[in-house]
């Protein structure tokens, strides 16, 4: 079958399920994935009024890709006011998240679902001049839709996973015709870009890892120095953005270091907070969405937004989610960046460039299963060493810059 066909069966099919979407979005919605007020937003029915000028579309999937947009849209709101931003993700944390740290004039809507009746209704509202998308989210419809009306687009942050790029060829035609509704691609790294190149992107350049260029997360420090006062010299362990069985992990980690820390405090901080009353009641802790204050030891179920900054300026170790399980591991940098040792397991393929980095400068060790407790042991007994944060000079947001600046559309 040609790439135009199976295009058009794919938007067949998107055709086909207009009247099934609204009750699967009802289902979701119900589950906390999409969001209570706005998910019609999904639909492509616009929740704001576009305001009059030039308008720059970024797009991130999930909470990684918002923050290493979040520096692009403040140093393009500095560079050019002049500019309308609109952000879109997918998910109700990424929403909630930038609805706390998006710039002022930056707007924030939900993506819509890559059907052709809600794409074109998107775009007939918000009437993009430029899009910036980021790392590997490609959707068939949107991005041949603004193909086919002249809207320049450009791939940032590229990255292609060992398992995603294994994948992307067995179906390169259809992958080369969506990478060519770009004008550019920039990837995060030499390997990432090579992936890209020969998957038939028509111009690619590795500029660096705009998430490395992300401010330190941000902590309020009324609740960080409540939080020291309550804790004292105690040991803290935070295990952040942590996924399904990952979690029994941790709690007999915890529970194994207890006849040497007694007064051990673990944060358990999910990667969907949604679980967090469920993990509650499975490892009988205390839950921070139910009200409980953080207790003087013993597991803690962190699972609210944007307090994760709050954890890892507690913590005297971080250990890294995403990664004892074949998920590819979430973010570590954020927790380096604020001077905490880092652990992970051995899935980090997504990240794999910043856990590579990490492990060669000392600030990161990869764990088994087996071995957590142990390393857990040695870094808890070891001397507390002074949290400094990450001094990086942004040189991905600074080559990123450069690049764009010459193909934002003009007043």
């Amino acid at each position: 079958m040609s790439v135009a066909a199976m295009l058009a069966l794919y938007r067949g099919i998107g055709w086909g399920l207009k009247p099934l979407l609204p009750a699967f979005l009802g289902r979701r919605l119900k589950r906390g994935k999409e969001h209570p007020q706005r998910w019609r937003e999904r639909l492509g029915v616009p929740g704001l009024p576009r305001p009059t000028g030039p308008l720059v579309w970024l797009h991130g999937a999930s909470v990684g890709e918002s923050l290493a947009l979040l520096p692009l849209v403040t140093a393009l709101r500095a560079a050019r006011p002049d500019l309308i931003l609109l952000v879109t993700t997918g998910t109700v944390t990424s929403a909630a998240l930038l609805g706390e740290r998006l710039p002022p004039g930056a707007l924030h809507q939900f993506i819509p679902i890559d059907a052709p009746w809600a794409v074109d209704r998107f775009l007939a509202h918000w009437q993009p001049d430029f899009v910036l998308w980021t790392e590997s989210d490609l959707w068939p419809t949107i991005l041949t839709r603004l193909k086919a009306r002249g809207t320049p687009a450009v791939l940032l942050n590229g990255r292609l996973s060992d398992r995603s790029f294994q994948r992307w060829q067995r179906a390169k035609p259809i992958i080369q015709h969506l990478l060519e509704c770009f004008s550019d691609v920039l990837a995060r790294g030499e390997e990432d870009a090579a992936r890209f190149r020969a998957l038939g992107a028509l111009r690619v350049q590795a500029v660096g890892n705009l998430k490395l260029a992300a401010d330190p997360l941000p902590v309020d420090p009324v609740a960080l120095a409540e939080a020291r006062a309550r804790i004292g010299d105690r040991p803290v362990i935070v295990a952040s953005s942590t996924h399904p069985g990952e979690e029994a992990l941790i709690a007999e980690a915890h529970k194994a270091l207890l006849p040497q820390f007694p007064d051990l405090l673990t944060i358990l901080a999910p990667r969907h907070p949604n679980r967090g009353p469920e993990l509650a009641g499975d490892l009988a802790a205390p839950c921070r969405s139910q009200g409980a204050a953080l207790p003087d030891s013993g597991l803690y179920i962190a699972d609210t937004m944007g307090e994760l900054g709050l954890w890892y300026r507690l913590a005297r170790v971080a250990v890294i989610g995403g990664s004892f399980i074949p998920h590819g591991g979430q973010n570590p940098t954020e927790a380096a960046r604020l001077g905490v040792p880092v652990l992970f397991g051995p899935h980090m393929e997504n990240f794999r460039d910043e856990s590579e980095g990490l492990l060669a400068e000392g600030r990161a060790e990869r764990v088994s299963e087996e071995g957590l407790a142990a390393v857990l042991t040695r870094l808890l007994d070891a001397p507390v060493a002074p949290k400094l944060a990450d001094t990086s000079e942004g040189n991905a947001l600074a080559a990123t810059l450069v690049i764009l600046r010459p193909k934002l559309p003009q007043a």
